[in-house]
C-alpha cells in the first residue's frame, strides 16, 4: 500500500484514504495524511513531543475527534507533527504521543490550512489484512 495513505480530491474540501494493519496504525496514518496536506513532512523535525488523550462514543467519532484535536493543537500551539505513536486505543479511547516541532517560517511553507475533519463520507472499513478509512477535511 505504499505510504499508508493517499490524497483524495473533493470540491471545496480535501480528503485522504488512510490504511493500517490495525486501528493504531490506521489512526497514525490518518494523522500523517492530515499533516501531509498542510506541510512537506520532510521539512519537519522531531524536536517536540505532545501527548494527546481523547474519549468518544465510538471509533469513527474518536478518529474525527483525534484529527480535530491535532488541528487544534497545531493551530493554537503552532506545532507541526510528522510522527504519531498510538500508545493505547480501544473503540472509545486513544492515548498517543505526537512528534514534531514549532512552525519555523524560514523552513516551513504551509501548503494549505485545514479547518476540521468532517463526518462526510467517514467510514472505517475492515479489509483483509487491515483497515481503511476515508476522511474529508474542510479547508
Amino acid at each position: 500500500m505504499g505510504e499508508g495513505f493517499k490524497v483524495l480530491d473533493h470540491t471545496a474540501d480535501i480528503g485522504i484514504a488512510a490504511y493500517g494493519a490495525d486501528i493504531k496504525e490506521l489512526f497514525s496514518n490518518a494523522a500523517t495524511g492530515l499533516f501531509s496536506l498542510m506541510i512537506d513532512l520532510n521539512t519537519v523535525k522531531e524536536d517536540s513531543e505532545r501527548e494527546v488523550r481523547l474519549t468518544a462514543e465510538d471509533v469513527e467519532t474518536l478518529l474525527v475527534e483525534w484529527l480535530n484535536e491535532l488541528i487544534y493543537v497545531s493551530d493554537v500551539e503552532h506545532l507541526l507533527f510528522k510522527r504519531f505513536q498510538i500508545d493505547e486505543i480501544n473503540g472509545k479511547q486513544v492515548k498517543a504521543r505526537c512528534f514534531g516541532e514549532k512552525v519555523d517560517q524560514s523552513r516551513h511553507r504551509l501548503e494549505r490550512a485545514i479547518k476540521a475533519a468532517t463526518y462526510h463520507m467517514l467510514r472505517i472499513t475492515k479489509l483483509d489484512g487491515g483497515y481503511e478509512v476515508t476522511v474529508i477535511f474542510d479547508i
